[in-house]
């Protein structure tokens, strides 16, 4: 999967949110320790979603944007 992802640098290093994953936020001191880091929050905040469904039928559709 692919997502898109918003970096912001400030003095004490970068914060990476998902912005189509609410509340799906890390940090790292460089720029490829942020993505490392919301890597593997991305597969956190997914399992979470996965285990909150438990017992849901799941479902893809296609929405034009």
């Amino acid at each position: 999967m692919k997502f898109k992802i918003a970096l912001y640098q400030s003095e004490e290093g970068f914060s990476v949110c998902v912005p189509s994953l609410p509340g799906c936020w890390s940090q790292g001191a460089t720029e490829t320790e942020a993505i490392a880091n919301i890597t593997d929050a991305i597969r956190e905040y997914l399992v979470t979603e996965i285990d909150l469904a438990d017992g849901a039928e799941i479902r893809e559709i296609e929405v034009a944007v």
